[in-house]
């Protein structure tokens, strides 16, 4: 990646390009693809700007101008260490806000109007605070796909990388796991609690050894299914499945593996098989396949994040050249934010 990053001319640049990708990308587009990544290079150069790739971009760019890439632990970390007067954050506007968070002296821009997350929109500050009136003194662990004000009412944040590592080290009979429900169900089958649900929690039954969740979804892995596994295992019978754990709990069962974007990146190259289904976001298939060539990535390509795909290289340049959409965050807020997000840091 590097070398496309430090390539004198379009041309470079497409060679390069079309070496990591090969055919995943027509051969008009990509061309196209490599001037504008070629001219977001130049102006990273001129403009003193890092630019942070999550493991779902579409593969002409995540292997052509991320600076790092990974998941949202690792991004956080680099985030919070950034000395770039930019950090241009391709990923989704929660990521980007916990880029301001952690680094409010920088320019932290997004490269999409909007880019939400279906999982982040399914919880508010108001909910997490009720929730907190009816369990005064209960920890909450927040997932970091939530928006600044969410992780402000929070003691902890938490990544799908780290959960069940946080949620064990609190040693609390009852945690508060937010709001991602087949998360939460996932770690608490790890961790051994019983899962309370929202119309349980808020009539007190919460007993020892709870875990109390929220009933958000991401709308990418909430769609994958047991039968999704059984087809694939008829026709592929040396597929080795992997689910992210934002999965529905009996997927996650069924899969042979589970864990975060990253953690499943260093599987595949890890591994000896041939063969994988990943399920999440189907970008990311694209991104190790290129990585990994000598692998097959059966993709379960209908499966795709409308939010993760509004960032775009055409958008990247425009918010690079522009500084446009500048995230910008209250400071009450993003103070009480970021205590969440430092222990989650230092407990990590």
């Amino acid at each position: 990646m590097t070398s496309i990053q430090q390539a004198g001319s379009v041309q470079e640049t497409y060679r390069l390009m079309k070496e990591r990708l090969r055919d995943m990308v027509p051969e008009a587009e990509l061309y196209a693809k490599a001037e504008i990544a070629f001219e977001i290079n130049r102006i990273k150069k001129e403009k003193n700007a890092v630019i942070l790739g999550h493991n779902y971009m579409e593969a002409a760019l995540y292997h052509s101008i991320p600076d790092y890439v990974g998941d949202s632990l690792g991004l956080s970390r680099i985030a919070a260490e950034s000395q770039a007067d930019r950090i241009v954050f391709c990923g989704v506007r929660f990521m980007a806000e916990t880029a301001k968070i952690l680094n409010p002296n920088r320019m932290v821009l997004l490269p999409a109007r909007v880019a939400g997350c279906s999982l982040a929109s399914s919880i508010t500050a108001d909910d997490v605070r009720r929730l907190k009136a009816k369990y005064p003194g209960v920890p909450v662990v927040t997932y970091i796909n939530t928006y600044a004000d969410v992780k402000a009412e929070t003691d902890i944040c938490c990544t799908s990388a780290n959960a069940v590592h946080i949620v064990n080290q609190l040693n609390s009979d009852v945690v508060i796991c937010l709001p991602d429900e087949f998360l939460a169900k996932n770690v608490a089958r790890e961790t051994g609690k019983k899962v309370i649900m929202p119309s349980d929690a808020f009539s007190g039954n919460a007993g020892k050894d709870s875990m109390i969740v929220w009933d958000g979804k991401c709308e990418v892995h909430e769609q994958f299914t047991v039968a999704d596994i059984e087809s694939v295992r008829r026709q592929f019978p040396d597929t080795v499945v992997m689910a992210h754990p934002e999965c529905p709990p009996e997927v996650v069962e069924a899969s042979d593996y589970s864990g975060s974007t990253t953690a499943m990146v260093d599987f595949v190259s890890a591994s000896k098989a041939k063969r994988f289904l990943l399920l999440t976001e189907c970008s990311m298939s694209d991104n190790i396949q290129a990585e990994n060539p000598d692998k097959e990535m059966l993709g379960l390509c209908s499966v795709r994040c409308p939010h993760m795909n509004e960032i775009t290289l055409e958008d990247t340049l425009i918010c690079l050249r522009e500084d446009k959409y500048q995230i910008e965050l209250d400071e009450e807020i993003r103070i009480k934010a970021k205590r969440s997000l430092d222990r989650m840091l230092e407990m990590s």
